[in-house]
């Protein structure tokens, strides 16, 4: 059984920093893009980052461009997303997610991906 688990989440001042973790059991990622998405109430789910089978192969919304990395540790089959900089609109449920396999382009919908955790709050204050 495959599974996603987020931690690190929590409540944060505007400015401040949090790192999640994506420990993933079950399967192998390798090929596969791992990604960080969020989801603030009333909003549509939407792609923070997300990372190829390269660790230099990464994408960002331009709105945490600058302040959010992500990174992967593949020998601990865990990705991570360092939030630096955190601001009010910043406040989300924190997914992470892997597409199934190999991705030539870049994906960049919530339907691309296969696996998904179980999600874990991100609230900034101002």
């Amino acid at each position: 059984q495959v599974q996603l688990v987020e931690s690190g989440g929590g409540l944060v001042q505007a400015g401040g920093s949090l790192r999640l973790a994506c420990a993933a059991s079950g399967r192998t990622f390798s090929d596969n893009v791992m990604a960080w998405f969020r989801q603030a109430p009333g909003r549509d789910r939407e792609l923070v980052a997300n990372i190829g089978w390269s660790d230099t192969n990464t994408y960002y919304r331009e709105s945490v461009k600058g302040r959010f990395t992500i990174s992967k540790d593949a020998a601990k089959n865990t990705w991570y997303l360092q939030m630096n900089n955190l601001k009010p609109e910043d406040t989300a449920v924190y997914y992470c997610a892997a597409t199934f396999g190999l991705w030539i382009g870049n994906p960049v919908q919530k339907t691309d991906y296969t696996f998904w955790g179980q999600g874990t709050q991100v609230t900034v204050s101002s």
